[in-house]
């Protein structure tokens, strides 16, 4: 035996040779199988390896190194649900197998299993170190005992600074805590002094992801793949972070092939779903959510993935099998919050407005209990940025910032018609459109943190420390960031992250020839479809009616502001205005971003850019009157919305004088 386990890793077929002879002579002897079937697959014949493994596994269920075998075995051969399923079961039998932990944390990032994945990830350290500090730190880590995680790992590094395993669990605390910029700086240690180091490679490829930096993402997964080219884990993020950039079609290459090999996985199959949606494919998009309710009719999110559509229609099944699944014992708030927004759709298109508005309580509820929001912030915020955009301190910095015109931001509130914006100038052959780039909140966030050593309150105390030079980095650094989500050679590319008109001023200074588009819709058909709407992240203030009124005004306060400081800077598009005079609107909106009128602008339907929001199925079919007034069907339920816009609703689409006027002093 000792000579066949020596053969096997120069010379398979003769390994094959002797555990045969063993076996002849000795008659049935499961090490001497093991070998048998490793050596087969490794001379290429593995469909006999795995007849090999089905047999000794089902002859010897208690032997976890033939189970772990034989999960790695399907895992190369392409049945990730298989492997996973031996893995699960020859770990729970021995778990000190570092590397199939490993593997099986791999397996499962593939199919979106993030809590199961980092659980293996997390024993696979804990079983590859024989340190007792790092098997403890270990056991804190799989426990969630962060904090003491973090003392034994940095107790352990202080007394040896190059023990990658503790360097790589310590990013792992530093993720978890959110210090994102803390678990890089680790990760690239780790891999300077071990670039072999492959789990690290693959979270610092994970953690690049989630700090916004998805080219140097894309570079660590293409290294992670060029080792091992059917990585599952690695294929899956490299899925995720195509789309983060809109490189769709190969991210959907890529689904197609993790599908095929965990077809019973429902989060693989919404995010495919998610992927097919966004690259105009709807009817596959819909195949694949019901691919994913098919295997867990609980599976909330894959229920309002349908809804989100717009323009899905539940049938009475549907709409049985979700009352049915919502009530089901053990359901998290965060399925059943998207079971009641998915019933809430599904009532509302069949005209039962008083159910339909129940159910977008209740979910309204749940999601606001699990996301605190202080409507106080973002006023706080508005106040701000109206005491530090004066004219004179923009006069002093006029000719500042980075004097490229590529940018058009467009902003307003979530909602609003932004997306049918975009839709219209992306549909210009000068115009790219993008997505809701993150990269100016990015921006703010550095400076804030440039800020924090001063004890600088926000971001504004810092931007009013700065010089030209340094507004006209900041510029620059905008335009590198955002370079990946530039696919084509249009001069221009379009920012739609609604919420940067909190930072309008900080755009004008940083690039002072950026369009800047604001797009207002009626503040309760605005509001009261954000209501309506669950999202996935950075919309806290859209689950109470006052608190999205509150919102509304402190943006129309704002946008009140600039107009009044910055004359003629911004161009506002009336939702109602485009509706009633399109190519009026168009016009004007072209000739404000310096560009010629083109016929396509008006017939931005036949458009099949991808289009990563809510309303990427509306934006395809000509304009018309339809969302207008829906909210007028729920009016004897919104009188504190109502309440709180007060004067707002009477002068739109100006602002109340109150919040137009130039308030400072009474600030």
């Amino acid at each position: 035996m000792a000579h066949a386990l020596r053969l096997l890793e120069r010379s398979p077929a003769l390994a094959r040779e002797q555990a045969e002879e063993i076996i002849r002579q000795a008659g049935p002897h499961p090490p001497a199988s093991l070998v048998r079937a490793i050596a087969l697959e490794r001379c290429g014949q593995g469909p006999a390896a795995l007849a090999d493994m089905e047999s000794l596994v089902a002859s010897h269920p208690g032997w976890a190194p033939a189970q772990v075998e034989f999960g790695l075995m399907l895992g190369r051969a392409g049945q990730g649900e298989r492997a996973i399923t031996w893995l699960r079961r020859g770990l729970a039998l021995a778990p000190e197998h570092p590397q199939a932990w490993r593997i099986l944390g791999d397996h499962l990032s593939a199919t979106g299993d993030d809590a199961g994945a980092d659980h293996a990830y997390s024993m696979h350290t804990r079983h590859a170190a024989s340190d007792p500090v790092l098997i403890a730190a270990g056991d804190a880590l799989v426990a969630n005992r962060i904090p003491e995680a973090e003392r034994l790992l940095r107790g352990q590094l202080q007394a040896n600074p190059t023990d990658v395993a503790a360097i790589r669990m310590l990013a792992e605390v530093a993720a978890r805590l959110g210090r994102l910029e803390d678990a890089e700086t680790l990760l690239q240690r780790c891999l300077e002094l071990a670039p072999g180091f492959q789990a690290a490679r693959h979270n610092y490829a994970m953690v690049l992801h989630r700090a916004n930096k998805p080219e140097q993402a894309l570079a660590q997964i293409e290294r992670l793949l060029a080792d091992e080219p059917g990585n599952p884990g690695a294929r899956n993020l490299k899925a995720v972070v195509l789309c983060r950039v809109g490189d769709y079609l190969p991210a959907i290459e890529l689904y197609e092939g993790i599908v095929r090999e965990y077809p019973d996985h429902g989060r693989i199959w919404l995010s495919y779903g998610h992927a097919l949606k966004t690259a105009g494919l709807r009817e596959r998009a819909i195949e694949a959510y019901r691919r994913s309710i098919a295997l867990d009719p609980g599976f909330g999110e894959a229920w309002w993935s349908l809804a989100n559509l717009k323009t899905f229609r539940f049938d009475a099944g549907d709409i049985a099998a979700m009352e049915a699944a919502r009530q089901r014992p053990g359901i998290d708030d965060e399925q059943r919050a998207q079971f009641e927004f998915a019933l809430g759709k599904a009532h509302e298109d069949a005209a039962d407005y008083g159910k339909s508005f129940a159910h977008y309580r209740e979910g309204n509820r749940i999601r606001r209990a699990a996301l605190p929001y202080r409507a106080d912030d973002a006023s706080l915020r508005v106040h701000r940025s109206r005491e530090l955009f004066t004219p004179a301190f923009l006069g002093q910095r006029q000719g500042s910032g980075c004097a490229v015109p590529d940018p058009i931001f467009i902003v307003g509130l979530p909602r609003s018609g932004s997306t049918l914006v975009e839709q219209i100038l992306s549909s210009h052959p000068s115009v790219e459109g993008t997505m809701e780039l993150p990269e100016v909140i990015s921006l703010t966030h550095d400076l804030r943190r440039e800020g924090a050593d001063a004890g600088a309150a926000s971001y504004h105390d810092v931007l009013a420390t700065l010089d030209g030079a340094r507004l006209r980095e900041l510029g620059e650094r905008y335009l590198e960031r955002t370079r990946v989500q530039r696919k084509t050679a249009a001069p221009h590319f379009i920012d739609k992250m609604p919420n940067n008109f909190f930072h309008v001023g900080l755009i004008h200074l940083m690039l002072p020839n950026a369009r800047i588009v604001d797009v207002r819709r009626h503040p309760m058909a605005c509001c009261f479809s954000g209501f309506k709407q669950y999202f996935a992240r950075g919309q806290n203030f859209s689950y109470g009616l006052e608190d999205i009124g509150r919102y509304y005004l402190d943006y129309l306060e704002l946008m009140a502001h600039f107009d009044q400081v910055l004359p003629g800077r911004i161009h506002r598009v009336v939702y109602e205005h485009l509706v009633d005079d399109t190519e009026a609107q168009v016009r004007a909106l072209l000739d404000y971003c310096g560009l010629p009128f083109d016929p396509a602008c008006l017939r931005f339907f036949e458009n099949d850019r991808p289009v990563r929001t809510a309303s990427s199925e509306q934006v395809r079919r000509p304009i018309n009157r339809e969302g207008l007034d829906q909210w007028r069907h729920f009016e004897p339920w919104l009188g504190e919305l109502k309440a709180t816009l007060g004067e707002a609703l009477d002068t739109y689409p100006e602002p109340p004088p109150a919040r137009a006027a130039d308030r400072s002093t009474r600030q």
